[in-house]
């Protein structure tokens, strides 16, 4: 397996794992539902490492598609490593804007997306892709990152995407005109890519048969290569005479086909007379399926370019809001490809809120249920990511609603030993709730399932789940797991595991009501998967 090997790589290999779980709070006046609810669009304004981790209890292994667009590293975005590893030199690089004189920008944002990219992996489904933007400053660490990351074996493309559609003047080398997009699969056992839409034959396709078809012609004779004898055989000319594949020099040539397959596909064979004699071609038909596979170029002309998302943002807010945004049709192109009509999509680099402008737009286009989960940790959250959504959602300018709705989150406070034991700022039920029941099971949370007059919070394959909580100091001092709770529970065949602040019950009794107790809030910790 291809490994890449960067500073600070052994201190944040794992650092995904140290992360704490944190609540994700509704802001109900910045979304457009009448309630919040992590089940619907979503629109997370924090760090994304942080609401990448929080997700986690509700949607590992469901999402089908993530496309990010990470800082590219140019030494010009003023982004700085922020994440709180606790290590000397980590804590050293915290907070300082990366340039292009740092001798160690490429660590650091290695050591930035690494533990993104492992949260990120946890979300997909199994049978899902994930597509990353980057250009020529960090694709190579990008592909040996994502390599050792998914797999090797998972690795699906490089995308060319022509982000330009005219050269740049002010360069001394080379105009760039192309970003890459890197494709990888959760798992390629699973993964399955849609096929691409055509509409346009290539013109060197030229000619049309009797029936319609339109085809070009080629040489029959191998321009040049090894000589095969089985393949160096005369044919009839138009005229009866003998015609060997003859090189220009005179020595022998070879035909690109053979003689069983002349004999069975004379129709595809043209004779044209030159200078020099009759000279056989084959026809080329072309394509005219509508759906095929899709090609690992894509044109301005076909996904857009910088400048169209440019005129998209100038449109939606009569400015130039935002640097650096990407077409809605090359997510569009993106989603068509790898995604059905009730797939879930994340972009944990939100920026502009592209991603969601597609995935609305494409819903209305085909009637489908796409649902989006978008993060941006920026300031601009709002009145930009979560603003242009509103209105792609309502309608602008001349440009007609596409409908929907999403919930607006903030990342909260981390949901850990220390704030419980001290009573501050505790998580709600629900929240804790959510928390408890992923990391003791590892499965889907599902908020509908709950009753906190029972203390019921889901059932997983192994355990049914209870909690007895509430985020009040002095209930969790006096509340405890009785044998009174447990004939409550009565008597089942599946063990329950119950967290509660301590217990007023013996073993004997636990085992004889099947219970399993774990003690708040520590046990959380031991259970972590």
């Amino acid at each position: 397996m291809a490994t890449i090997y960067f500073k600070g790589k052994e201190i944040v290999r794992n650092y995904h794992l140290s992360v704490p779980y944190h609540e994700l709070r509704p802001d109900a006046k910045k979304g457009l539902s009448r309630k919040p609810s992590l089940n619907d669009n979503l629109i997370i304004h924090g760090d994304n490492l942080l609401a990448l981790k929080a997700l986690l209890p509700t949607y590992a292994g469901k999402v089908k598609c993530i496309y990010i667009d990470p800082p590219y590293n140019t030494g010009n975005e003023k982004w700085a490593y922020n994440d709180k590893v606790n290590s000397p030199m980590m804590k050293e690089w915290l907070g300082k804007v990366v340039d292009r004189d740092d001798l160690t920008r490429h660590d650091k944002w290695l050591c930035m997306m690494m533990p993104r990219l492992k949260l990120l992996r946890e979300l997909l489904a199994d049978d899902g892709v994930i597509f990353v933007s980057i250009d020529d400053n960090e694709v190579a660490n990008m592909r040996l990152l994502m390599d050792e990351i998914f797999g090797e074996e998972n690795f699906v493309a490089d995308i060319i995407w022509e982000k330009s559609d005219s050269p740049k003047m002010d360069v001394k080398l080379f105009s760039p005109n192309h970003d890459f997009i890197v494709v990888c699969s959760k798992s390629n056992e699973f993964f399955e890519l849609e096929k691409d839409e055509f509409s346009e034959i290539p013109s060197h396709y030229n000619k049309t048969d009797e029936e319609g078809r339109i085809y070009y012609l080629k040489p029959l004779r191998v321009m040049g290569g090894n000589i095969s004898e089985s393949l160096y055989f005369p044919m009839i000319a138009p005229d009866g005479t003998e015609v060997f594949p003859l090189e220009p020099n005179g020595e022998k040539g070879c035909w690109r086909w053979s003689k069983e397959k002349v004999k069975n596909e004379p129709n595809r064979i043209e004779w044209i007379s030159g200078k020099k004699g009759w000279v056989p071609y084959f026809r080329i038909y072309a394509d005219t399926r509508k759906e095929l596979q899709p090609f690992t170029i894509w044109r301005h002309e076909e996904v857009g370019s910088n400048r169209t998302s440019k005129n998209e943002i100038r449109n939606l807010f009569d400015s130039n809001v935002f640097e650096t945004p990407k077409p809605t049709q090359l997510i569009k192109k993106i989603l068509k490809l790898s995604t059905d009509k009730n797939s879930i999509i994340l972009d944990s680099f939100a920026g502009s809120g592209t991603t969601a402008h597609a995935v609305l737009a494409l819903n209305k286009e085909d009637g489908g249920n796409r649902k989006f989960i978008l993060v941006e940790m920026e300031d601009y959250s709002d009145k930009i990511t979560a603003e242009r959504v509103r209105r792609v959602i309502k309608g602008y300018g001349k440009t007609e609603g596409a409908g929907g709705q999403f919930s607006y989150f903030e990342l909260g406070k981390p949901i850990d030993a220390e704030r419980i034991l001290k009573g501050e700022d505790l998580p709600s039920f629900i929240e804790m709730a959510r928390y408890i029941f992923y990391t003791a099971t590892g499965e889907e949370f599902n908020e509908k399932k709950i009753d906190e007059k029972t203390g019921f919070i889901g059932e997983g394959d192994e355990y049914k789940v209870y909690l007895l909580y509430k985020p009040n100091l002095e209930y969790l001092k006096s509340t405890a797991l009785t044998l009174e709770f447990a004939k409550k529970l009565g008597k089942s065949a599946k063990r329950r595991l119950v967290f509660a602040p301590t217990k007023y019950l013996d073993q004997e009794h636990l085992e004889r009501f099947n219970i399993e107790f774990a003690q708040l809030p520590f046990e959380i910790y031991n259970r972590v998967k």
